[in-house]
């Protein structure tokens, strides 16, 4: 819940500063910014709370027990491009829409990916993630239905 609430407050303030004016920030832009102020806030947290776990005497013992020191690294490296295409991407689509919108597409991604993941990974489903599920799917048909119902506004000729 804390997560759902920061990541669309980050949304909407996000969508205050790309408004069409000449001074302000485009998608890109705004998305480097919150990178680089995210990167400077967290990397002493990081440091502070796992950074033993990256001495070479810890990995060196890691890797007498069998951690693949070099899949480890390729695999962070890996998800933490995805991670950020995907943030840009977020970026690029809150751009061209309104916050709400953002918010049920992302709905409806979390959603797909439960599915997935049911599906693929044979997850078992407990009746309460069946709920919520079913909760999320029909907030976003009734939102698009909400979004049809309301007219259109006029265009001055």
């Amino acid at each position: 819940m804390a997560s759902n609430v920061t990541n669309q407050s980050r949304n909407v303030l996000s969508k205050k500063f790309m408004v069409k004016n000449e001074e302000t920030l485009d998608n890109i832009n705004l998305f480097s910014i919150i990178t680089i102020i995210s990167f400077m806030l967290l990397v002493p947290a990081a440091i502070l709370l796992e950074g033993v776990k990256f001495s070479p005497s810890y990995l060196q013992s890691a890797a007498n027990q069998g951690l693949n020191i070099r899949e480890l690294c390729i695999r962070s490296l890996l998800a933490g491009f995805c991670l950020h295409s995907y943030q840009q991407v977020s970026y690029m689509i809150l751009q061209m829409v309104s916050p709400v919108t953002h918010s049920v597409g992302n709905c409806v991604k979390r959603v797909v990916v439960i599915i997935a993941s049911v599906i693929f990974f044979q997850t078992p489903v407990s009746p309460i993630n069946s709920l919520g599920t079913t909760l999320a799917l029909t907030g976003v048909f009734l939102y698009s239905k909400a979004k049809q119902l309301k007219p259109k506004p006029k265009v001055a000729s």
